[in-house]
């Protein structure tokens, strides 16, 4: 059978050139994204030299309306691009009170508002053809505001979140969607954040995560955490909050926020 094209954003390095590499030398067409056009091109060469897949390069700045317009509208009319790996994003750490609204604001657009938008391009078709993947790239940190970095943790935390709900909705109708949450992973985002990777305790290399990733994309894992050594403490952690849900729906607000009202009675 024909494999399926795979676009990958933010491709030209880290996560997505690596993400890259790998479904190239599996056999995948590849249209890759990213505003470094030089790099993306390079990397290109190098993969159609080593695997002979066909490698299409599409340049955008995925917080450009226009260019993500166009990114949209390959993933609605190319049918031979069967995944969408969600990998471009960027970070912003230090506190709150530090961040303009407009370093806040572009951090949005980036790792929200185009992952949703894309995946919302591609669902459509994945749906009506009963196939297709969408892999979302978040963060551990999107797990744990205790971490520090409230608006770059928010926005993993969404993608996670948009991950599961896409899950829920579209597994019934052949389309599989993964989380990846990795942890520090050796990669340009620390340096382009203002970070020095090199003082963090623990960092993984790019390879070994994606290698990670894939196998939990090959197993249909909805969440993959590459680095977390014991997977029941998270299927732990998605049971404590599905246990949460029966109590949602109650007519009166519980009793420990009723204590005055009992009292007066």
């Amino acid at each position: 059978m024909t494999q399926p094209a795979v676009l990958v954003t933010g491709a030209s390095s880290g996560i997505g050139a690596t993400y890259a590499d790998r479904f190239a030398h599996r056999g995948h067409d590849l249209v890759l994204v990213a505003r470094d056009v030089a790099r993306l091109e390079a990397l290109a060469e190098r993969l159609r030299r080593e695997t002979g897949v066909a490698i299409d390069v599409l340049q955008a700045d995925l917080t450009d309306t226009v260019d993500l317009q166009k990114v949209e509208a390959r993933l609605r009319d190319d049918a031979s691009i069967g995944v969408l790996v969600n990998n471009a994003g960027a970070a912003l750490f230090g506190g709150f009170a530090d961040q303009t609204p407009a370093t806040v604001a572009g951090l949005i657009a980036l790792n929200v508002t185009a992952v949703t938008r894309l995946a919302a391009a591609v669902a459509p078709r994945f749906a009506k053809t009963g196939q297709g993947a969408i892999v979302n790239i978040g963060s551990v940190v999107g797990l744990a505001p205790e971490y520090g970095a409230s608006v770059y943790g928010a926005t993993k935390a969404f993608v996670q979140f948009l991950s599961q709900g896409l899950d829920f909705e579209l597994r019934s109708k052949g389309v599989y969607v993964q989380a990846v949450l990795p942890a520090a992973t050796r990669t340009e985002i620390w340096e382009r954040s203002g970070r020095d990777v090199n003082t963090l305790a623990a960092v993984m290399d790019v390879g070994e995560l994606v290698d990670a990733a894939l196998v939990g994309f090959d197993r249909r894992e909805p969440i993959t955490i590459p680095p977390l050594p014991d997977a029941a403490l998270w299927d732990a952690f998605d049971a404590a909050r599905k246990a949460l849900a029966p109590g949602f729906g109650q007519s009166h607000a519980a009793a420990r926020y009723r204590a005055a009202e009992l009292a007066e009675a």
